[in-house]
């Protein structure tokens, strides 16, 4: 397999040991690019990323180590900065908001050697679960283009699993790192609240939201934590460094925890090609670590009204100067929230935050019996598209949050969750597994994950990525 096909560990320890090239590696990625029908991309930057390029391969020339990520071609979601490219927030209204400087975690992963080569598309504002806006147009999954990659980290799941870039960033307000991962057949880790910083100028409203990555291996995962974890004094909830995650994978004695499996979390609408597929994972997943299964009964808070309201104060105070003026350059989901801004009260926020406040009594009172939790990531397979978000799951209606279900209660909580990619359904379509453990355990489900990977592994790319 081509080296740009491999897992970002493969391919950044070949161009540090000079076994490989990073401006060969880049001009792989940038052949993929061209010739995709994804539309993962909302900019891409060759010119720039030749430079750095360039200069990683100087670098090793010179006998100096670039990084734990060298020479890596990386696409940044559009909702994060990269210095001198615009973030539009899958937006027509900020299509030209080019920034001068890269946020913390762009600047961390550069500082480890990751050529950035471009930004990757999103759901506009990162709002729903599909990634098809006006600016953009519709992203697609490179298992099946008739469906969507999920998002809102759509365009870094498909960039990934499709074979352009081996690692792209993501960012997960209520599911949009897993559920991208789940739908793309890719890994998809949601850290515990404050694991990578945020800033600059890090939302104190957007208590929900968490940076990070959708990647080809769980080794790529645990790197990428040892690279962008750590406290930074401009994200006021940012957690103090931890180091060790990736030597660290399969160290951990993982024989006898406590297990439960809710594939519905008891809450959740969900196919049952899904639910037949994640517990049959679940089940190899158990028998493989020696976990012992425990019965209790999962009932986690339905969530999604809750978490709706959550997000609306910081999404308002983004779009005060270009609302309703321009009212038609939104999508349908971005207008109807705004339109319904107004009858936001006082109550609808102590009502939410008491909300807060019951989900994470009802996660403390589940992990005082147990120490995992295996769900399903997403409640169905890969959707339209185009969108919408589904009002049907099967034969059963439910309302557009039953997408998230299962994956906003670790962000309401600030729980890490995981998703990991569980098997094919009927129709050849990725579904993920995930796991929930207790705050501060993610190298717990790192090693989880890695212990599955290890004996069950997963295709590292879509079976149709260029070869």
């Amino acid at each position: 397999m081509a080296a740009w096909l491999e897992d970002a560990c493969s391919l950044a320890d070949a161009i540090r040991q000079g076994d490989a090239k990073a401006s060969d590696a880049l001009e792989e990625s940038l052949k993929a690019i061209e010739a995709s029908d994804l539309n993962a991309l909302t900019h891409l930057d060759a010119n720039g990323a030749r430079q750095q390029a360039e200069s990683i391969d100087q670098r090793v020339a010179n006998g100096e180590d670039p990084g734990l990520f060298a020479g890596v071609p990386l696409l940044v979601k559009d909702m994060e900065d990269v210095k001198g490219l615009p973030t539009s927030y899958g937006s027509v209204v900020f299509k030209d908001n080019v920034v001068d400087s890269d946020s913390t975690h762009v600047k961390r992963l550069r500082g480890a050697g990751a050529v950035i080569v471009g930004k990757a598309a999103t759901s506009e504002f990162g709002f729903v679960a599909y990634t098809s806006t006006k600016l953009h147009g519709t992203t697609r999954n490179p298992w099946n283009l008739e469906r969507t990659p999920a998002g809102s980290s759509g365009g870094p799941a498909a960039a990934v699993a499709g074979g352009l870039v081996p690692l792209a960033t993501g960012g997960d307000g209520g599911g949009s790192i897993r559920l991208p991962a789940s739908y793309c057949g890719l890994v998809g880790m949601k850290g515990t609240f404050g694991r990578i910083p945020r800033g600059p100028r890090a939302q104190y409203g957007q208590i929900a939201a968490v940076k990070g990555t959708v990647s080809r291996s769980v080794r790529d995962a645990a790197r990428w934590y040892d690279v962008t974890c750590g406290y930074d004094i401009r994200d006021p909830f940012s957690l103090p460094r931890e180091d060790g995650w990736e030597i660290g994978l399969g160290t951990r004695d993982i024989k006898g925890l406590r297990v439960a499996v809710s594939p519905t979390l008891g809450n959740a609408v969900i196919h049952p090609e899904v639910e037949r597929v994640v517990t049959q994972a679940a089940e190899v997943l158990i028998d493989l670590t020696g976990m012992q299964l425990t019965e209790v009964d999962v009932n986690v808070p339905e969530n999604g009204i809750a978490w709706g309201w959550t997000g609306l104060p910081s999404l308002v105070a983004d779009l005060k100067d270009h609302w309703p003026d321009r009212k038609d350059d939104f999508t349908f989901e971005i207008a109807f929230a705004m339109d319904n801004a107004p009858q936001f009260r006082a109550w609808h926020g102590a009502k939410s935050e008491t909300f807060r406040v019951e989900m994470n009594e009802a996660m403390a009172d589940l992990f005082e019996k147990v120490d995992i939790v295996l769900c399903a990531t997403s409640p169905m397979e890969p959707f339209a598209a185009e969108g919408p978000m589904p009002w049907k799951v099967g034969d059963v209606s439910v309302n557009p949050f039953n997408a998230g279900a299962l994956t906003i209660p670790a962000n309401l909580s600030g729980f890490p969750a995981i998703s990991i990619p569980a098997g094919l359904s009927d129709s050849g379509l990725p579904i993920g597994l995930q796991a929930y453990a207790r705050r501060h355990e993610d190298a717990l489900l790192l090693d989880l994950a890695y212990a599955m990977e290890q004996a069950k592994p997963w295709p590292l790319v879509a079976p149709n990525a260029p070869l």
